[in-house]
Parts: structure tokens; C-alpha cells; sequence
């Protein structure tokens, strides 16, 4: 095990550790050498007969630390009437060919892979970051998706299309999330960019009701929140939380509704899809006991709506709680998945309330998002399917299994950098909910901040949302192990 003060190699042991975890979860660490043989050949991309679209108001909202640029958005109208939404797509298919060495390598690894030290793109930088990324002032072509909603956000209409269009200001969540809070100042791109500042105040008011309306349909609503080790040259220098905020939350609820358009504009064109689902969740009756500790009844069938009214009800009650209680009713949900539909099989996303959905707005990091857009392409153009239902429900089980890859190589690799960090704090002691419980073992994280760990002592009768209170037994870094033990459980998380 390192030693938690030798900082100058806790960044090349964490690299290390990721590397060798995407080669033990099949996947490829580096690019081969043809698909960077063909990033060397690849010419620009012809934008001749696109519509033009490029002197629209459009901005990107994401991370500060974000490079890979793969969807801009402006809005149009008062809001008071109709209001259109606009999202632009980057079109990675146009340099990124079907069945090219690019493309082999991204259908391998199906996803970009963040890990604390280093990340692993699928996409070489050159084109996440650079070609096919919706940079500032830059012109690129682009699939555009058209919606037009009614005064409390239903849509009136749609369409998609392909244009040129020009990235007019980056934002970032923070940045936008603290001005439209009222506690922080207008980012500058909006006393630069004309009409910026209306039609984002716009987009917020429009997101709000998309959200509204899908949580009145069913959808849940959780706050989520990752745990993000800051790694620099001095090694692990913070466990930081992201959480949600109102910009992220714009963003995504534009992104929900701009997927489900996909997913309805294929199938009216008679091609087969890639989808997203969650599934009616197995564990449904441990959720309703669950609620039951918190003076709740749910139906003994699983019920969308009546889980999001829990929800609402426990926000309201209490918000403090409400992040813990939320992760629970994660884990007890299951897993996300792809599946392949013919146009009249629709599917339903369980946590979304939605029929009809699947993911294609980071093609830059998702191959099913590749594989949607060209989809999408063909069907614009009016060409054949590029791709047949069998050969979708080839990708659709393997994209899944490299997401949960990916997914394993992300948590070890920040449990790696957690267990680096909580070396020299053995023996403390801390409040922790259980997330996990089964043959395999039982699992904790942390209140306050989100690692997780296994609890290897003192976890009989312990289910999923019940509180414990654990004290750090051991860490091991490179097998991304934390291990604590019980000192005492309250029960369910409600006995507090």
C-alpha cells in the first residue's frame, strides 16, 4: 500500500490502476494503431447545402473541465405562446465512417471512461476535443432537433434535420447555475452575445416546465451526487462532491426531451432503435417497505407515479435526507440498459415515464449515440436503415455490457483514490447508509461525503437505506477496497 504522504506517485499509481482495470473488464486502454493511421488521413467534412443556422444565439452549458462539446441549445419565442427548442447535435459520423478503424475502436469500448487520474476517450482528442466537438466560433455540421411546446410544455411538433451552425458562447454549469440563482455574476459571454441572456432565461423557464410535465406523467426525480477526487501533481488532494444544479438540471431536462424526439422520429419512419430503459424494478417490494418506515403506502405493483409523489413528499419533509433516500431508491431500481426495438415496440424507461427514449446526444463519448445518429442520417436522407434489427441487438447487448465495464473501472478507480486519501484515518468513525445487500456482501457510503465501502463486520440484518454508524478498518488502493465495520446500526433510515 502507498504511503498516504508520498504524494508524488499517488497520480502514476492511480493511472497505473486504471489502465490495468479497462484491460481486466475488456476494454481497450489506447487507440491501435490503424485508427490513428486514419485520424491521420481524415479531410474536413463538405457542409455544402446545409441549412445555416450558425447566427442563431446557440451556447453550450457543461462542466468547467469540459473539452468534448457534443450538443448546443437556444430557444426561441416569450414563452408565453409557443416556444421553440432548438438542440444541435455535433456530427461525429461525418469523419468517424461506419465500419472504419475510428469507428472499430469506439465499438469496442461503446463509452469514454473518466477516471480521477487519466481519461480514456473513445474518440481520439483530436475529434472529442477538437473536429467533430461544437466548439466556440466554430462552424460544424450538426443533426438539429426541432421542438415546439405550448405554454405548459407539451409538444406541439417536431422535426429533425442537419445544418451548419456556430457555437456562439461555452458556458458552464457553474457559472450559469450561480447567475440564474441570483449568487453570482452574469457570465461574460452574455454582455457579448447578443440575445443571449433572454433566450437562456428562456431555456431555463422551458426546461422547468419539460421537468414539471414528465414528473406529473410519472417521472422520478432524485438528487444525485458523484463523488469527484481533485488529483494533481501533489496526488489526491480532495474528495470534492458534485451535485445537482439548476443548470444541470436545464440541461438535462432539454436533453430528455430532445432523445425521446429521436426515438419517435425513427419510428414513424419505419426504422428499427437503439433504447434506453430502465425496467419495472425487481426489488419494487423492498422500496414499498422501504416508504412504509416514512408513514407512506405505494401500491404492491410498481408504480412510477406513485413512487415520484413519495419522493416529492420526502423532498418537502426532509431536504437534508432527501440525497441519501434518493441513492437508495437508485440502487433498489436496477441498472439502465440497451435493447433494440422495431418502430412499433415501444419501451418503457421506468424512471423517465417514458415509452419511447433512447440516447442520442453525446456521440462524441456514447457509440449508441453514434449508431442513433446514423441512423437519424439515413432516415433524413431517405436512405435504408444502416444498420438491421439483428445487428442492433448485437450492439445493444454488448454496449450494455461495456457500460457496466466502464462503470466497474470508474467506481475502482475512485476508490482508489479514496482509499489513498482515508489512509492515514484508520479507526475513525462515520455515519454511513447502506447501498447495497446480497450474497456478495453488504455495502455503506459515507454521509457527506460519497465513498463507498464494504462492510465486512456487523452487517447482519442490514438491507438497503438502513443507517449504520462504521468505523474504518482498512483501505487498499490498488483493489480499490475500503473496508469498515459496524459500530452500531439505527435500522431504516427513517429512525433518526
Amino acid at each position: 500500500m502507498s504511503d498516504p504522504r508520498d504524494n508524488a506517485s499517488q497520480r502514476q499509481e492511480l493511472e497505473a490502476i486504471a489502465r490495468e482495470a479497462m484491460r481486466d473488464n475488456g476494454l481497450e486502454p489506447d487507440f491501435p494503431a490503424a485508427a490513428r493511421q486514419q485520424l491521420s488521413r481524415l479531410v474536413p467534412s463538405a457542409a455544402d447545402g446545409l441549412r445555416d443556422l450558425r447566427l442563431l444565439p446557440w451556447s453550450s452549458i457543461d462542466n468547467d473541465d469540459s473539452r468534448d462539446l457534443d450538443q448546443i441549445e437556444v430557444c426561441a419565442g416569450d414563452g408565453d405562446s409557443k416556444s421553440t427548442v432548438l438542440v444541435a447535435i455535433a456530427d461525429v459520423d461525418a469523419l468517424v465512417a461506419k465500419d472504419s478503424a475510428l469507428d472499430a475502436h469506439a465499438g469496442t469500448n461503446t463509452t469514454s471512461v473518466y477516471t480521477p487520474a487519466v481519461i480514456f476517450p473513445m474518440l481520439p482528442l483530436e475529434l472529442s476535443t477538437d473536429r467533430t466537438s461544437l466548439n466556440e466560433r466554430e462552424d460544424r455540421p450538426a443533426i438539429v432537433l426541432e421542438m415546439t411546446l405550448d405554454p405548459d410544455g407539451a409538444l406541439l411538433a417536431s422535426d429533425v434535420y442537419v445544418a451548419l451552425v456556430r457555437n456562439q458562447a461555452r458556458l458552464t454549469y457553474s457559472a450559469v447555475a450561480a447567475w440564474l440563482d441570483g449568487t453570482g455574476p452574469a457570465p461574460d459571454a452574455i454582455h457579448k452575445v447578443p440575445d443571449l441572456e433572454r433566450q437562456l432565461r428562456l431555456q431555463d423557464r422551458l426546461a422547468g416546465r419539460l421537468k414539471a410535465r414528465r414528473e406529473a406523467e410519472g417521472a422520478l426525480d432524485f438528487e444525485r451526487s458523484e463523488l469527484h477526487p481533485v488529483v494533481d501533481d501533489r496526488g489526491v488532494r480532495e474528495l470534492e462532491t458534485d451535485k445537482p444544479n439548476r443548470a444541470k438540471e436545464l440541461i438535462e431536462n432539454l436533453m430528455v426531451s430532445a432523445n425521446g424526439v429521436c426515438a419517435r422520429f425513427l419510428s414513424a419512419r419505419g426504422f428499427p432503435s437503439i433504447r434506453r430503459v430502465v425496467r419495472s424494478p425487481e426489488r419494487w417490494p423492498r422500496i414499498v417497505d422501504l416508504a412504509s418506515r416514512y408513514g407512506a403506502k405505494l401500491p404492491s405493483e410498481a408504480s412510477a407515479p406513485a413512487l415520484q409523489q413519495f419522493l416529492e413528499a420526502r423532498r418537502a419533509a426532509a431536504p437534508d435526507d432527501f440525497a441519501d433516500l434518493s441513492l437508495s431508491i437508485i440502487k433498489l431500481l436496477g441498472r439502465g440498459e440497451y435493447i433494440a426495438e422495431r418502430p412499433d415496440e415501444p419501451s418503457l424507461h421506468f424512471a423517465l415515464a417514458a415509452a419511447s427514449y433512447t440516447h442520442s446526444t453525446a456521440p462524441n463519448r456514447r457509440f449508441p449515440d453514434l449508431i442513433t445518429q446514423r441512423l437519424l442520417k439515413a432516415a433524413i436522407a431517405g436512405r435504408a436503415a444502416p444498420y438491421s434489427l439483428p445487428e442492433l441487438k448485437v450492439l445493444a447487448e454488448h454496449c450494455t455490457k461495456q457500460e457496466d465495464a466502464a462503470n466497474k473501472v470508474e467506481r475502482l478507480t475512485k476508490k482508489a483514490a479514496a482509499a489513498l486519501w482515508l489512509s492515514d484515518r484508520i479507526g475513525q468513525q462515520f455515519d454511513a447508509v447502506v447501498t447495497g445487500a446480497g450474497p456478495k456482501g453488504t455495502w455503506v457510503r459515507l454521509t457527506g461525503v460519497p465513498v463507498e465501502g464494504r462492510l465486512d463486520r456487523g452487517f447482519e440484518g442490514l438491507d438497503v437505506g438502513d443507517r449504520v454508524r462504521v468505523r474504518l478498518t482498512s483501505t487498499d488502493p490498488h483493489r480499490g477496497f475500503i473496508d469498515f465495520s459496524s459500530v452500531s446500526a439505527t435500522g431504516p433510515a427513517t429512525r433518526r
